[in-house]
């Protein structure tokens, strides 16, 4: 299933809760490097349960690579508005347009 995008592109909506989608500006090449180091950094997440530091290099994996997509830190718009990150839509200033959705697309499921 493809979960609900903002009207503005910047999130989508998994169990009424917001999620930074990637900077849309990268280049498509460099996109889908990042993804497979982000895939490959969650394998080494999932690896290394009951190894303390290798899961500590393994999160800073996943930190470095949804930071390189724009998923985390600085936002890759440039209008000001704020990151509602991991914000229920329902009190974003998303609330109309997550509220206008059909029940099965408004839970992300």
């Amino acid at each position: 299933m493809r979960y609900p995008v903002t009207p503005d592109g910047r999130y989508f909506v998994v169990r009424g809760r917001l999620w930074r989608m990637s900077d849309p500006s990268l280049d498509p090449d460099r996109r889908e490097a990042l993804v497979r180091d982000l895939m490959a950094a969650r394998r080494a997440v999932r690896d290394a349960m009951g190894d303390p530091e290798a899961l500590e290099k393994a999160r800073a994996r996943v930190d470095a690579a949804k930071r390189a997509l724009g998923e985390r830190g600085p936002v890759w718009w440039t209008d000001g508005a704020p990151d509602l990150n991991r914000r229920m839509a329902r009190t974003t200033p998303y609330a109309d347009w997550f509220a206008a959705l059909p029940a099965a697309s408004a839970k992300g499921f």
